[in-house]
């Protein structure tokens, strides 16, 4: 297995920063149209304000709800987190992105680290196809044991630079900052549940894979 070695006071801060950042822009959205109620008087304009405030606050409330499974210490009471739970955070989530979402998880549950281990894999899928595609997403559970694979298709799709290094080699990211956190964090979500990460790529198509760690 991979070793990290990273202070937990650091990582706690990046993550937090890196869940502010996804969230700033849905609340800034808010605040703009709230402004434009208070002080615009043409309907049209308090119309389109209103649609703001309402289209950013499902945005922001969707990246919360995906933040708290994918990132927080508790998704759901008990050991494992419902995956039908877990597919509607992460469509929500995914609303707003550019690629499309196909959900296809057959295991009912899975563990916490598992099931947080799969979100963040979503994430880093999504930046594989920035430009758009398709995400799909399988997990079959036998056991206490998982495989995982996220499938991510679009033009020019690749994995981003350093990524496949954390993942699979125990790289630490440089630099570290609240964007690259994340596929730190999903390493070490990997080492938490016993998994071990596979990187795949070929034209226009990015695989990761999990499965129990020899």
């Amino acid at each position: 297995m991979t070793s990290y070695e990273i202070d937990p006071l650091e990582l706690s801060a990046l993550v937090a920063s890196r869940v502010c950042h996804d969230i700033i822009s849905p609340v800034g959205a808010i605040v703009n149209g709230l402004e434009v109620l208070e002080e615009e008087r043409d309907e049209s304009m308090r119309q389109f304000a209103m649609d703001l405030v309402q289209k950013s606050a499902r945005q922001a409330s969707a990246k919360l709800q995906f933040a708290r499974l994918a990132f927080g210490a508790s998704g759901s009471v008990g050991s494992e987190i419902d995956m039908v739970d877990a597919g509607r955070c992460a469509k929500g989530f995914m609303e707003r992105e550019k690629a499309e979402l196909d959900w296809a998880v057959a295991a009912p549950f899975l563990r916490k680290a598992q099931a947080k281990l799969l979100l963040n894999l979503l994430l880093i899928a999504v930046n594989c196809v920035a430009r758009g595609g398709t995400i799909r997403i399988t997990a079959e559970r036998e056991g206490d044991e998982a495989v995982m694979r996220v499938t991510a298709e679009g033009d020019r799709a690749r994995v981003p630079a350093g990524v496949r290094e954390v993942l699979t080699e125990g790289a630490i990211p440089n630099p570290l900052d609240a964007h690259a956190v994340q596929p730190l964090y999903a390493a070490l979500m990997a080492r938490e549940g016993g998994m071990a990460i596979t990187v795949s790529e070929e034209e226009n198509r990015v695989v990761l894979g999990a499965r129990p760690a020899a």
